[in-house]
């Protein structure tokens, strides 16, 4: 911008109190700056976009998910800048959204009628990130995790990795006589099944609803770290989620973390394909990601499954970017 442009002039005229607004400007999470896979060096969270949903067996529409939870995310962006920072009320703790560095490398490219090239996009673009900073993963169906989940291990160089999956499905099918080896409900049965984890390195919170016959056999058999909604109200899901990443991470190189956004009750978070009542609060949630993101061993997330279009109130988004925000918060801030 020339110095002596009517542009300039503005801008140094009002130089101090030019914050962004949330809705203004480019839609990218946390008003990070926009940057290629390959230009994050001194970068600490590089964030991608996955918006495919060919892969649901129930409601499409979490192909709109990484665009509404961008938007969302706007809001502690313009917060953090207006005030100088924040005070977070349930932590007593100052924090300053500024003080760590977000990139948006955009959404990877998808082909919505190959899942084959789409898994392999996301694979290659997911480790070119994991090379340069923390990889986060805005979803997007729940099949992308897998690829993502292999990206992560091979950017990172980690030779053993361990997923915390928060959800209301196990996502272990092997086959299915309608959508095939690869689907949504088969990503954490490939994350397991692949050169880098085994189900005893696997911990899923929030499972509840219906699951194959002989489930508890089958968790038992393979060593899956299960860890149900009943689990949850017994323990405290502080407690619950503790000793789901610990059991994750003994053993692993690092920790992968998934979120699918049905874990949380449809009441909360009715923006989703796959909705199953009886889930987790958004309290609950919220403390989910902040013991996620104050363990040393997690070294990527993603956050799946929100379909905008099943919620008017734009809530389940919302709460999406929240959870987000509390696990970079606790994570870097």
């Amino acid at each position: 911008m020339s110095d002596d442009s009517p542009a300039a002039r503005f801008h140094e005229r009002i130089s101090g109190s030019d914050v962004e607004l949330a809705y203004a400007g480019l839609n990218t999470f946390l008003k990070g700056e926009p940057r290629d896979v390959e230009a994050l060096e001194g970068v600490d969270v590089g964030v991608l976009g996955a918006p495919y949903d060919g892969a649901v067996s129930n409601r499409p529409g979490a192909r709109y998910g990484p665009e509404a939870i961008r938007r969302a995310s706007g809001w502690w962006a313009y917060l953090s800048g207006y005030k100088g920072g924040l005070t977070n009320i349930g932590t007593g703790e100052e924090v300053d959204f500024s003080s760590f560095s977000v990139a948006d490398c955009g959404d990877v490219p998808i082909f919505p009628m190959d899942h084959e090239t789409t898994a392999e996009s996301i694979r290659a673009h997911v480790a070119t990130v994991a090379q340069r900073a923390f990889p986060v993963l805005l979803g997007g169906d729940h099949y992308c995790t897998y690829p993502a989940f292999e990206g992560f291990a091979e950017g990172s160089g980690a030779d053993s990795v361990g997923l915390v999956q928060i959800d209301a499905h196990t996502d272990t099918v092997a086959e299915s006589a309608v959508f095939g080896e690869h689907f949504h409900g088969s990503s954490t049965h490939h994350a397991a099944d692949s050169t880098y984890s085994d189900y005893e390195h696997v911990s899923q919170v929030g499972i509840r609803g219906y699951e194959s016959p002989h489930f508890f056999e089958f968790a038992d058999e393979t060593g899956l770290n299960l860890y149900t909604m009943d689990d949850v109200r017994e323990e405290g899901i502080e407690r619950v989620v503790e000793r789901a990443v610990e059991a994750a991470s003994e053993g692993t190189d690092a920790v992968y973390v998934t979120f699918d956004v049905d874990a949380v009750d449809p009441s909360v978070a009715p923006g989703t394909g796959t909705p199953v009542p009886g889930g987790l609060s958004a309290r609950e949630a919220l403390s989910t990601m902040r013991v996620l993101g104050s363990h040393d061993a997690v070294g990527a997330v993603d956050l799946m499954e929100v379909s905008p279009p099943y919620d008017p109130t734009e809530g389940t988004q919302r709460l999406a970017a929240y959870l987000l925000v509390t696990f970079l918060e606790a994570k870097f801030a």
